[in-house]
Protein backbone atom coordinates (compact mmCIF):
# COMPACT_ATOMS: atom_id res chain seq x y z
CA UNK A 1 0.00 0.00 0.00
CA UNK A 2 1.21 3.50 -1.09
CA UNK A 3 2.00 6.33 1.84
CA UNK A 4 -0.72 7.93 0.58
CA UNK A 5 -3.28 5.24 0.78
CA UNK A 6 -3.15 5.27 4.34
CA UNK A 7 -5.21 6.41 6.94
CA UNK A 8 -5.19 7.78 10.50
CA UNK A 9 -6.66 6.22 13.35
CA UNK A 10 -7.09 7.24 16.78
CA UNK A 11 -6.10 4.58 19.23
CA UNK A 12 -9.81 4.25 20.45
CA UNK A 13 -10.91 2.89 16.31
CA UNK A 14 -8.26 0.48 16.62
CA UNK A 15 -9.64 -0.90 19.88
CA UNK A 16 -12.97 -1.58 18.20
CA UNK A 17 -11.00 -4.34 15.90
CA UNK A 18 -9.87 -7.05 18.53
CA UNK A 19 -12.08 -9.97 17.12
CA UNK A 20 -10.81 -13.06 15.60
CA UNK A 21 -12.44 -12.30 11.62
CA UNK A 22 -12.23 -8.29 12.88
CA UNK A 23 -8.58 -8.16 13.97
CA UNK A 24 -5.96 -4.77 14.35
CA UNK A 25 -2.69 -4.18 16.43
CA UNK A 26 -0.54 -1.06 16.19
CA UNK A 27 3.81 -1.28 16.69
CA UNK A 28 5.67 1.80 17.00
CA UNK A 29 2.62 4.07 15.83
CA UNK A 30 1.74 2.24 12.81
CA UNK A 31 -1.69 0.30 11.83
CA UNK A 32 -1.44 -3.44 10.89
CA UNK A 33 -4.57 -5.84 9.63
CA UNK A 34 -3.80 -8.81 10.43
CA UNK A 35 -7.67 -10.64 10.61
CA UNK A 36 -5.82 -12.89 7.04
CA UNK A 37 -2.54 -13.47 8.00
CA UNK A 38 -3.10 -14.54 12.24
CA UNK A 39 -3.59 -17.82 10.79
CA UNK A 40 -0.09 -18.03 8.94
CA UNK A 41 1.62 -16.82 11.75
CA UNK A 42 4.57 -19.33 12.55
CA UNK A 43 3.67 -18.63 16.50
CA UNK A 44 -0.05 -19.70 15.07
CA UNK A 45 -2.91 -17.24 15.80
CA UNK A 46 -3.41 -17.49 19.69
CA UNK A 47 -0.54 -15.09 20.52
CA UNK A 48 -3.12 -12.47 18.88
CA UNK A 49 -5.88 -13.51 21.17
CA UNK A 50 -4.42 -11.58 24.40
CA UNK A 51 -6.20 -8.54 26.05
CA UNK A 52 -3.64 -6.52 25.37
CA UNK A 53 -2.55 -7.60 21.71
CA UNK A 54 -5.44 -7.37 20.00
CA UNK A 55 -6.92 -4.25 19.31
CA UNK A 56 -4.05 -2.84 21.18
CA UNK A 57 -0.32 -1.47 21.15
CA UNK A 58 1.60 -4.67 20.74
CA UNK A 59 5.29 -3.02 20.07
CA UNK A 60 6.40 -4.12 23.35
CA UNK A 61 5.56 -7.65 22.49
CA UNK A 62 6.74 -7.68 19.39
CA UNK A 63 10.00 -6.28 19.40
CA UNK A 64 10.28 -8.90 22.28
CA UNK A 65 9.94 -11.75 19.59
CA UNK A 66 10.99 -10.39 16.55
CA UNK A 67 14.02 -8.41 14.84
CA UNK A 68 12.56 -4.83 13.39
CA UNK A 69 13.65 -5.89 9.90
CA UNK A 70 10.85 -8.71 9.91
CA UNK A 71 8.23 -5.31 9.40
CA UNK A 72 10.68 -4.10 6.43
CA UNK A 73 9.74 -7.47 4.27
CA UNK A 74 7.14 -6.44 1.40
CA UNK A 75 4.91 -9.96 2.73
CA UNK A 76 4.35 -7.82 6.41
CA UNK A 77 5.16 -4.36 5.29
CA UNK A 78 1.86 -4.42 2.88
CA UNK A 79 -0.09 -5.50 6.14
CA UNK A 80 -0.05 -1.89 7.36
CA UNK A 81 -3.06 0.18 6.82
CA UNK A 82 -2.48 3.33 8.65
CA UNK A 83 -0.96 5.22 11.82
CA UNK A 84 -2.14 6.46 15.23
CA UNK A 85 -2.98 10.39 14.92
CA UNK A 86 -0.88 12.21 16.35
CA UNK A 87 2.18 10.39 16.85
CA UNK A 88 5.06 9.24 14.63
CA UNK A 89 7.30 6.18 14.31
CA UNK A 90 10.29 6.31 16.70
CA UNK A 91 11.85 2.72 16.34
CA UNK A 92 14.44 2.04 13.68
CA UNK A 93 17.11 -0.51 13.05
CA UNK A 94 20.51 -0.39 11.85
CA UNK A 95 20.45 2.00 8.95
CA UNK A 96 22.35 1.76 5.60
CA UNK A 97 25.80 3.34 4.95
CA UNK A 98 25.28 4.86 8.89
CA UNK A 99 27.34 4.63 12.16
CA UNK A 100 25.77 3.12 14.91
CA UNK A 101 24.42 5.07 18.40
CA UNK A 102 24.66 2.23 20.23
CA UNK A 103 27.63 2.73 22.94
CA UNK A 104 30.56 0.61 21.85
CA UNK A 105 29.15 -0.36 18.40
CA UNK A 106 31.48 1.29 16.72
CA UNK A 107 35.38 1.70 18.42
CA UNK A 108 36.43 4.85 19.94
CA UNK A 109 37.80 7.06 16.90
CA UNK A 110 34.12 6.76 15.32
CA UNK A 111 32.41 7.77 18.63
CA UNK A 112 31.01 11.01 18.73
CA UNK A 113 32.86 13.50 21.10
CA UNK A 114 35.85 10.61 21.07
CA UNK A 115 39.48 11.30 19.81
CA UNK A 116 42.21 8.94 18.83
CA UNK A 117 46.11 9.96 17.36
CA UNK A 118 45.87 6.79 14.75
CA UNK A 119 43.34 8.27 12.33
CA UNK A 120 43.14 10.67 9.91
CA UNK A 121 40.42 12.55 7.58
CA UNK A 122 41.42 10.37 5.11
CA UNK A 123 40.45 6.95 7.08
CA UNK A 124 37.71 8.77 7.93
CA UNK A 125 36.46 9.50 4.35
CA UNK A 126 37.66 5.57 3.49
CA UNK A 127 35.38 4.38 6.60
CA UNK A 128 32.42 6.15 4.97
CA UNK A 129 32.62 4.97 1.52
CA UNK A 130 33.11 1.48 2.79
CA UNK A 131 30.42 1.00 5.24
CA UNK A 132 28.17 2.30 2.24
CA UNK A 133 29.18 -0.28 -0.36
CA UNK A 134 29.16 -3.01 2.93
CA UNK A 135 25.50 -2.51 3.18
CA UNK A 136 24.21 -2.29 -0.07
CA UNK A 137 26.48 -4.42 -1.99
CA UNK A 138 28.49 -7.09 0.17
CA UNK A 139 25.92 -7.51 3.14
CA UNK A 140 22.93 -8.92 1.12
CA UNK A 141 25.41 -11.28 -0.90
CA UNK A 142 26.50 -12.31 2.43
CA UNK A 143 23.02 -13.14 3.44
CA UNK A 144 22.33 -15.12 0.75
CA UNK A 145 25.14 -17.33 -0.06
CA UNK A 146 26.25 -17.80 3.51
CA UNK A 147 23.21 -19.70 4.12
CA UNK A 148 22.86 -21.94 0.63
CA UNK A 149 27.02 -22.18 0.18
CA UNK A 150 27.46 -20.71 -3.19
CA UNK A 151 30.75 -18.61 -3.62
CA UNK A 152 30.66 -14.85 -3.46
CA UNK A 153 28.53 -13.41 -6.62
CA UNK A 154 31.03 -12.52 -9.63
CA UNK A 155 29.19 -8.93 -9.62
CA UNK A 156 30.30 -8.40 -5.84
CA UNK A 157 34.05 -9.32 -6.71
CA UNK A 158 33.46 -7.00 -9.99
CA UNK A 159 32.27 -3.95 -8.38
CA UNK A 160 35.13 -4.73 -5.30
CA UNK A 161 37.82 -5.07 -8.04
CA UNK A 162 36.18 -1.48 -9.78
CA UNK A 163 37.24 0.39 -6.69
CA UNK A 164 40.57 -1.39 -5.67
CA UNK A 165 39.22 -3.24 -2.59
CA UNK A 166 40.97 -6.17 -3.53
CA UNK A 167 43.94 -4.36 -3.46
CA UNK A 168 43.34 -2.37 -0.59
CA UNK A 169 42.87 -5.47 1.94
CA UNK A 170 46.74 -6.77 0.49
CA UNK A 171 47.60 -3.79 2.46
CA UNK A 172 50.17 -0.37 1.40
CA UNK A 173 53.10 -0.75 -1.03
CA UNK A 174 53.43 -0.78 -4.87
CA UNK A 175 50.66 -2.39 -6.13
CA UNK A 176 48.65 0.42 -5.26
CA UNK A 177 50.15 2.78 -7.18
CA UNK A 178 48.44 4.48 -10.01
CA UNK A 179 44.98 3.32 -8.42
CA UNK A 180 42.34 4.72 -7.90
CA UNK A 181 41.26 3.97 -4.32
CA UNK A 182 37.40 3.84 -3.64
CA UNK A 183 36.76 6.73 -6.15
CA UNK A 184 39.49 8.80 -5.09
CA UNK A 185 38.71 9.08 -0.99
CA UNK A 186 42.79 8.26 -0.23
CA UNK A 187 45.81 8.26 -2.70
CA UNK A 188 47.84 5.61 -3.09
CA UNK A 189 50.84 7.60 -1.92
CA UNK A 190 48.93 8.16 1.77
CA UNK A 191 47.71 4.47 2.06
CA UNK A 192 48.62 3.30 5.20
CA UNK A 193 47.83 -0.35 7.51
CA UNK A 194 45.14 2.11 9.10
CA UNK A 195 43.35 2.13 5.95
CA UNK A 196 43.22 -1.57 5.30
CA UNK A 197 42.56 -1.94 8.70
CA UNK A 198 39.20 0.35 7.77
CA UNK A 199 38.44 -1.69 5.01
CA UNK A 200 38.86 -5.56 7.20
CA UNK A 201 36.75 -4.01 9.86
CA UNK A 202 33.98 -2.67 7.78
CA UNK A 203 34.03 -5.55 5.90
CA UNK A 204 33.57 -7.74 8.96
CA UNK A 205 30.39 -6.16 9.94
CA UNK A 206 27.98 -8.33 7.68
CA UNK A 207 28.77 -10.89 10.24
CA UNK A 208 28.71 -13.85 7.85
CA UNK A 209 31.79 -15.41 8.61
CA UNK A 210 31.94 -18.56 5.67
CA UNK A 211 31.09 -15.56 3.45
CA UNK A 212 33.65 -13.36 4.40
CA UNK A 213 36.74 -15.70 4.15
CA UNK A 214 35.05 -16.23 1.12
CA UNK A 215 35.57 -12.95 -0.61
CA UNK A 216 39.26 -13.27 -1.51
CA UNK A 217 40.56 -13.66 1.34
CA UNK A 218 42.61 -16.20 -0.29
CA UNK A 219 44.16 -13.42 -2.09
CA UNK A 220 44.66 -11.69 1.34
CA UNK A 221 46.79 -14.52 2.24
CA UNK A 222 48.21 -16.03 -1.02
CA UNK A 223 49.06 -12.73 -3.14
CA UNK A 224 51.56 -11.67 -0.42
CA UNK A 225 54.54 -14.07 -1.11
CA UNK A 226 54.31 -13.62 -4.81
CA UNK A 227 54.15 -9.59 -4.35
CA UNK A 228 57.19 -9.86 -2.15
CA UNK A 229 59.07 -13.00 -3.03
CA UNK A 230 57.75 -13.58 -6.54
CA UNK A 231 60.11 -13.06 -10.00
CA UNK A 232 58.98 -9.48 -12.16
CA UNK A 233 57.59 -11.63 -14.49
CA UNK A 234 55.65 -13.53 -12.06
CA UNK A 235 54.49 -10.40 -10.71
CA UNK A 236 53.65 -8.89 -13.74
CA UNK A 237 51.15 -11.51 -14.60
CA UNK A 238 49.97 -12.77 -11.72
CA UNK A 239 49.27 -9.83 -9.41
CA UNK A 240 47.25 -7.45 -12.06
CA UNK A 241 44.64 -10.74 -12.93
CA UNK A 242 44.28 -11.66 -8.68
CA UNK A 243 43.57 -7.72 -8.34
CA UNK A 244 40.70 -7.83 -10.87
CA UNK A 245 38.92 -10.24 -9.39
CA UNK A 246 39.61 -11.94 -13.31
CA UNK A 247 41.40 -15.00 -10.88
CA UNK A 248 41.76 -16.28 -7.84
CA UNK A 249 44.78 -17.72 -5.62
CA UNK A 250 44.49 -18.85 -2.14
CA UNK A 251 47.50 -20.25 0.40
CA UNK A 252 47.97 -24.20 0.69
CA UNK A 253 50.72 -24.79 3.40
CA UNK A 254 48.32 -26.60 6.18
CA UNK A 255 48.16 -31.04 5.74
CA UNK A 256 46.42 -33.33 7.57
CA UNK A 257 49.56 -34.84 8.90
CA UNK A 258 51.04 -30.50 9.68
CA UNK A 259 49.24 -27.50 11.09
CA UNK A 260 50.59 -25.30 13.00
CA UNK A 261 54.23 -27.21 12.72
CA UNK A 262 55.14 -26.25 9.60
CA UNK A 263 58.43 -27.78 9.34
CA UNK A 264 56.31 -31.10 9.52
CA UNK A 265 54.71 -30.27 5.74
CA UNK A 266 54.83 -33.81 3.61
CA UNK A 267 54.28 -32.34 -0.10
CA UNK A 268 57.37 -33.01 -2.22
CA UNK A 269 58.93 -31.07 -4.49
CA UNK A 270 61.56 -32.60 -6.44
CA UNK A 271 63.33 -31.02 -9.55
CA UNK A 272 63.20 -32.75 -13.20
CA UNK A 273 66.22 -34.57 -14.69
CA UNK A 274 66.62 -31.54 -16.73
CA UNK A 275 66.40 -29.29 -13.94
CA UNK A 276 63.82 -26.80 -15.41
CA UNK A 277 60.75 -27.84 -13.74
CA UNK A 278 59.37 -28.63 -10.21
CA UNK A 279 57.62 -31.82 -9.97
CA UNK A 280 54.97 -31.80 -6.95
CA UNK A 281 53.40 -34.66 -4.92
CA UNK A 282 51.39 -34.63 -1.67
CA UNK A 283 48.19 -33.23 -0.16
CA UNK A 284 46.97 -29.92 1.76
CA UNK A 285 43.82 -29.67 3.86
CA UNK A 286 41.48 -27.16 4.83
CA UNK A 287 42.47 -24.48 2.08
CA UNK A 288 40.62 -21.39 2.13
CA UNK A 289 39.41 -20.56 -1.52
CA UNK A 290 40.99 -23.87 -2.92
CA UNK A 291 38.02 -24.93 -4.44
CA UNK A 292 37.81 -22.09 -6.96
CA UNK A 293 41.26 -21.23 -7.06
CA UNK A 294 43.10 -20.96 -10.34
CA UNK A 295 46.33 -20.34 -8.27
CA UNK A 296 47.87 -22.35 -5.16
CA UNK A 297 50.88 -20.51 -3.04
CA UNK A 298 51.88 -24.11 -1.67
CA UNK A 299 54.75 -24.90 1.37
CA UNK A 300 56.20 -27.73 -0.10
CA UNK A 301 59.78 -30.20 1.44
CA UNK A 302 62.85 -30.12 -0.90
CA UNK A 303 66.51 -31.04 -1.17
CA UNK A 304 67.56 -27.98 0.39
CA UNK A 305 64.83 -27.71 2.80
CA UNK A 306 61.27 -26.24 3.07
CA UNK A 307 60.47 -24.14 -0.41
CA UNK A 308 57.12 -22.12 -1.28
CA UNK A 309 56.37 -22.40 -4.85
CA UNK A 310 53.37 -21.16 -7.00
CA UNK A 311 51.21 -23.81 -8.66
CA UNK A 312 49.09 -22.81 -11.79
CA UNK A 313 45.95 -25.25 -11.74
CA UNK A 314 46.50 -27.69 -14.33
CA UNK A 315 46.81 -31.39 -15.20
CA UNK A 316 47.36 -33.38 -11.78
CA UNK A 317 45.97 -30.40 -9.51
CA UNK A 318 42.27 -31.85 -7.73
CA UNK A 319 40.56 -30.04 -5.49
CA UNK A 320 37.89 -31.35 -3.21
CA UNK A 321 34.93 -29.80 -0.84
CA UNK A 322 36.01 -30.43 2.77
CA UNK A 323 32.44 -29.60 5.31
CA UNK A 324 33.07 -27.52 7.89
CA UNK A 325 30.93 -26.14 10.58
CA UNK A 326 30.59 -22.79 8.47
CA UNK A 327 29.46 -21.73 5.13
CA UNK A 328 30.69 -23.58 1.87
CA UNK A 329 31.19 -19.90 0.57
CA UNK A 330 34.40 -20.01 1.81
CA UNK A 331 35.77 -22.89 -0.44
CA UNK A 332 37.50 -24.77 1.68
CA UNK A 333 39.20 -27.75 0.20
CA UNK A 334 41.41 -30.85 0.31
CA UNK A 335 43.76 -30.05 -2.48
CA UNK A 336 45.33 -33.17 -4.34
CA UNK A 337 48.66 -32.57 -6.19
CA UNK A 338 50.16 -35.93 -8.31
CA UNK A 339 53.25 -35.47 -10.25
CA UNK A 340 52.47 -31.29 -10.90
CA UNK A 341 54.74 -29.90 -13.31
CA UNK A 342 55.77 -26.47 -12.16
CA UNK A 343 58.29 -24.20 -13.63
CA UNK A 344 61.38 -23.35 -11.48
CA UNK A 345 60.78 -19.38 -12.22
CA UNK A 346 57.72 -20.02 -9.86
CA UNK A 347 59.60 -20.53 -6.48
CA UNK A 348 58.83 -17.91 -4.41
CA UNK A 349 62.32 -16.75 -2.49
CA UNK A 350 65.17 -18.58 -2.63
CA UNK A 351 65.38 -22.26 -2.61
CA UNK A 352 65.02 -23.79 0.58
CA UNK A 353 64.69 -20.56 2.26
CA UNK A 354 60.56 -21.25 2.53
CA UNK A 355 60.13 -20.64 6.28
CA UNK A 356 60.89 -17.04 5.91
CA UNK A 357 58.85 -16.72 3.57
CA UNK A 358 56.27 -18.20 5.43
CA UNK A 359 56.31 -16.88 9.07
CA UNK A 360 56.32 -13.28 7.06
CA UNK A 361 53.76 -14.01 5.56
CA UNK A 362 51.69 -14.49 8.66
CA UNK A 363 52.04 -12.01 10.53
CA UNK A 364 49.89 -9.75 8.12
CA UNK A 365 47.67 -13.19 7.78
CA UNK A 366 47.05 -13.04 11.69
CA UNK A 367 47.19 -9.20 12.06
CA UNK A 368 43.85 -9.08 9.45
CA UNK A 369 42.34 -12.15 11.81
CA UNK A 370 42.80 -10.04 14.66
CA UNK A 371 41.23 -6.97 13.35
CA UNK A 372 38.17 -9.16 12.22
CA UNK A 373 37.95 -10.88 15.12
CA UNK A 374 37.84 -7.04 16.98
CA UNK A 375 35.41 -5.91 14.65
CA UNK A 376 33.01 -9.11 15.10
CA UNK A 377 32.94 -8.84 19.26
CA UNK A 378 31.90 -5.51 18.53
CA UNK A 379 28.59 -6.64 16.70
CA UNK A 380 27.90 -9.16 19.41
CA UNK A 381 28.07 -6.25 22.07
CA UNK A 382 26.02 -4.53 19.91
CA UNK A 383 23.53 -6.99 19.38
CA UNK A 384 23.46 -7.76 23.26
CA UNK A 385 23.17 -4.56 24.40
CA UNK A 386 20.19 -4.19 21.90
CA UNK A 387 18.43 -7.31 23.15
CA UNK A 388 19.02 -6.41 27.03
CA UNK A 389 17.52 -3.00 26.62
CA UNK A 390 14.57 -4.99 25.02
CA UNK A 391 13.61 -8.09 26.99
CA UNK A 392 11.72 -8.70 29.68
CA UNK A 393 12.17 -10.92 32.30
CA UNK A 394 10.65 -11.87 35.60
CA UNK A 395 9.16 -8.56 34.78
CA UNK A 396 11.40 -5.86 34.42
CA UNK A 397 14.02 -5.27 31.76
CA UNK A 398 17.27 -7.88 31.28
CA UNK A 399 19.43 -4.87 31.87
CA UNK A 400 17.78 -4.68 35.69
CA UNK A 401 19.68 -7.59 36.47
CA UNK A 402 23.05 -7.29 37.90
CA UNK A 403 24.00 -10.78 36.54
CA UNK A 404 23.38 -9.59 33.01
CA UNK A 405 24.95 -6.37 33.44
CA UNK A 406 28.19 -8.14 34.67
CA UNK A 407 28.38 -9.77 31.61
CA UNK A 408 27.99 -7.05 29.23
CA UNK A 409 30.70 -5.31 30.85
CA UNK A 410 33.10 -8.28 30.70
CA UNK A 411 32.30 -7.96 26.91
CA UNK A 412 32.93 -4.47 26.71
CA UNK A 413 36.08 -4.77 28.67
CA UNK A 414 37.39 -7.62 25.79
CA UNK A 415 36.05 -5.88 23.07
CA UNK A 416 38.29 -2.62 23.75
CA UNK A 417 41.26 -3.91 25.01
CA UNK A 418 41.53 -6.15 21.53
CA UNK A 419 40.90 -2.96 19.28
CA UNK A 420 43.67 -0.83 21.66
CA UNK A 421 46.31 -3.89 21.57
CA UNK A 422 45.85 -3.86 17.70
CA UNK A 423 45.72 -0.12 16.61
CA UNK A 424 49.05 -0.27 18.89
CA UNK A 425 50.65 -2.90 16.45
CA UNK A 426 49.47 -0.97 13.68
CA UNK A 427 51.04 2.02 14.41
CA UNK A 428 54.25 -0.49 14.53
CA UNK A 429 53.90 -1.83 11.21
CA UNK A 430 52.96 1.34 9.84
CA UNK A 431 56.84 2.57 10.95
CA UNK A 432 58.49 -0.56 9.99
CA UNK A 433 59.68 -2.27 6.73
CA UNK A 434 58.45 -5.60 5.85
CA UNK A 435 61.70 -7.34 7.31
CA UNK A 436 61.49 -5.16 10.40
CA UNK A 437 58.03 -6.68 11.21
CA UNK A 438 58.97 -10.11 10.22
CA UNK A 439 61.73 -9.68 12.47
CA UNK A 440 59.98 -7.54 15.74
CA UNK A 441 56.23 -8.59 15.06
CA UNK A 442 55.70 -12.19 15.09
CA UNK A 443 55.65 -12.78 18.67
CA UNK A 444 53.52 -9.57 19.69
CA UNK A 445 51.02 -10.23 16.94
CA UNK A 446 51.07 -14.45 18.00
CA UNK A 447 49.99 -13.22 21.40
CA UNK A 448 47.03 -10.53 20.20
CA UNK A 449 45.72 -13.67 17.90
CA UNK A 450 45.31 -15.68 21.37
CA UNK A 451 44.01 -13.08 23.50
CA UNK A 452 41.82 -11.69 20.43
CA UNK A 453 40.44 -15.34 19.88
CA UNK A 454 40.29 -16.18 23.91
CA UNK A 455 38.13 -13.24 24.25
CA UNK A 456 35.86 -13.65 21.23
CA UNK A 457 35.64 -16.92 22.40
CA UNK A 458 34.02 -16.21 25.70
CA UNK A 459 32.25 -13.24 24.24
CA UNK A 460 30.43 -15.98 22.53
CA UNK A 461 29.30 -18.11 25.24
CA UNK A 462 28.13 -15.20 27.24
CA UNK A 463 26.11 -14.22 24.69
CA UNK A 464 24.47 -17.26 24.02
CA UNK A 465 23.47 -16.98 28.26
CA UNK A 466 22.52 -13.82 27.43
CA UNK A 467 19.85 -14.99 24.58
CA UNK A 468 18.74 -18.21 25.61
CA UNK A 469 16.85 -20.37 23.12
CA UNK A 470 17.47 -17.86 20.57
CA UNK A 471 21.53 -18.14 21.15
CA UNK A 472 21.46 -21.16 19.27
CA UNK A 473 18.62 -20.92 16.88
CA UNK A 474 19.74 -20.19 13.40
CA UNK A 475 16.77 -17.48 12.65
CA UNK A 476 15.46 -15.03 14.40
CA UNK A 477 16.29 -12.54 17.43
CA UNK A 478 19.67 -14.41 17.88
CA UNK A 479 20.34 -15.12 14.68
CA UNK A 480 24.08 -13.09 15.03
CA UNK A 481 24.39 -14.81 18.33
CA UNK A 482 24.40 -18.27 17.24
CA UNK A 483 26.46 -17.67 14.03
CA UNK A 484 29.38 -16.58 16.24
CA UNK A 485 29.10 -18.74 18.83
CA UNK A 486 28.94 -21.95 16.24
CA UNK A 487 31.86 -20.19 13.97
CA UNK A 488 34.06 -18.39 16.36
CA UNK A 489 36.18 -21.74 16.40
CA UNK A 490 37.54 -20.50 13.13
CA UNK A 491 39.39 -17.73 14.40
CA UNK A 492 41.01 -19.63 16.94
CA UNK A 493 42.49 -22.56 14.87
CA UNK A 494 43.18 -20.61 11.54
CA UNK A 495 46.33 -19.21 11.06
CA UNK A 496 47.87 -21.27 14.19
CA UNK A 497 46.51 -22.52 17.30
CA UNK A 498 46.45 -20.23 19.98
CA UNK A 499 48.87 -22.31 22.06
CA UNK A 500 50.88 -22.57 19.71
CA UNK A 501 50.77 -18.64 18.95
CA UNK A 502 51.34 -17.73 22.99
CA UNK A 503 54.07 -20.09 22.46
CA UNK A 504 55.57 -18.50 20.02
CA UNK A 505 55.50 -14.66 21.84
CA UNK A 506 57.01 -16.31 24.61
CA UNK A 507 59.57 -18.09 23.58
CA UNK A 508 60.79 -14.76 21.06
CA UNK A 509 60.33 -12.35 24.60
CA UNK A 510 62.86 -15.02 26.02
CA UNK A 511 65.10 -15.07 23.16
CA UNK A 512 65.11 -10.96 23.64
CA UNK A 513 65.84 -11.02 27.74
CA UNK A 514 69.01 -9.46 29.01
CA UNK A 515 71.79 -12.05 29.83
CA UNK A 516 72.44 -10.39 32.72
CA UNK A 517 69.28 -9.78 34.21
CA UNK A 518 68.48 -10.84 37.47
CA UNK A 519 65.73 -9.94 40.15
Amino acid sequence: MALKDLKVFTSEEVAKHNKPDDLWIVIDSKVYNITRFKDLHPGGASVFAEEDTAGQDATEAFYGLHRHEVLLRPQYARLQIGCIEGEGSVIYSRELGKLSDVPYAEPTWLSAGYYSPYFKESHRCLQAAMREFVDEVITPDALLHEEDGKRPSAHVITAMAELNIHAMRIGPGKHLKGLTLMGGVVSPEEFDYFHELVCIQEISRCGQRGYGDGLQSGAVIGLPPIMNFGSPELRSKIIPEVLSGKKFICLAISEAFSGSDVAGLQTRATKSSDGKYWIINGTKKWITNGTFADYFTVGCKTDTGFTVILVERSEGVETKPIKTSYSSSAGTAYVTFENVKVPMENTLGPEGGGIFVILSNFNHERWVMCASSARGQRLIVEECLKWINQRKAFGKPLSSLAVIRSKIAAMISRTESVQSWLENLTMQMCNMTYKEQAQKLAGPIGLLKMYATRCAQETATDAVQIFGGRGITKTGMGQYIEHYHRTIPFDAVLGGAEDVLGDLGVRQAIRQMPKNVRL
